[in-house]
């Protein structure tokens, strides 16, 4: 991530976040095969979904998948000599469901047979997901909340329980620590990332 946001501090998108690490991956690592959107069967459901990237190596495999949620951010970036690209990043206002999202991510790749590891990345520059929250009264996604120093493990239940699809499970336990990013200014113009590593079903 530290090579990734000397060149690309700012991702038009969660693709282009996946593309640029794919291809950073294997520019940092020729020895790595990094394949895109890799078909998988769920264990738990049976239904068939996607990997965002597969890395092969000859030490294993890892199951990566990538979350980028925003919140508003506009902004010119130098990307080569005189060469500027233009950004517009809209805002994704329900950070629950980047939360749920997230933890779904990692429930996934510790059922991913696939690979032998997995690693779950979260990057935004939404403060709210990386700051507690304001306020004692409790909120539906409680228990799925990624700010710094939070553990998460075993059941989590949505809200009151009362809409169990949204409900998870972990294998591990997992303490959120955030990273800095970068910073390309204005209004909300700080990206950080939150990494974290699970061993999957294969190993």
């Amino acid at each position: 991530m530290k090579q990734l946001a000397a060149t690309r501090p700012v991702f038009h998108s969660e693709a282009d976040f996946q593309f640029a690490f794919g291809r950073a991956l294997s520019q940092l690592q020729p020895e790595i095969h990094v394949r895109m959107e890799v078909p998988r069967r769920r264990r738990d459901t049976g239904r068939s979904e996607y990997l965002d990237l597969l890395a092969l190596g000859p030490k294993g495999s890892t199951a990566i998948e990538l979350k980028y949620p925003t919140a508003a951010w506009s902004g010119r970036l130098s990307v080569a000599p005189g060469v500027e690209e233009q950004f517009q990043l809209r805002s994704h206002a329900a950070m629950d469901l980047a939360r749920l999202y997230f933890v779904h991510d990692i429930v996934r790749l510790e059922q991913a047979e696939v690979a032998t590891h997995g690693l779950a990345i979260l990057l935004t520059n939404a403060r709210d997901l990386w700051q507690p929250r304001v306020g004692k009264k409790p909120t539906r996604d409680e228990a799925f909340r990624v700010h710094e120093g939070q553990r998460l493990a075993g059941q989590l239940t949505w809200g009151s329980g009362d809409y169990a699809r949204n409900d998870h499970s972990l294998a591990g336990a997992y303490v959120m620590s955030w990273r800095d990013y970068s910073e390309p200014g204005g209004v909300n113009g700080c990206f950080r990332w939150l990494g974290v590593e699970t061993t999957s079903a294969s190993s």
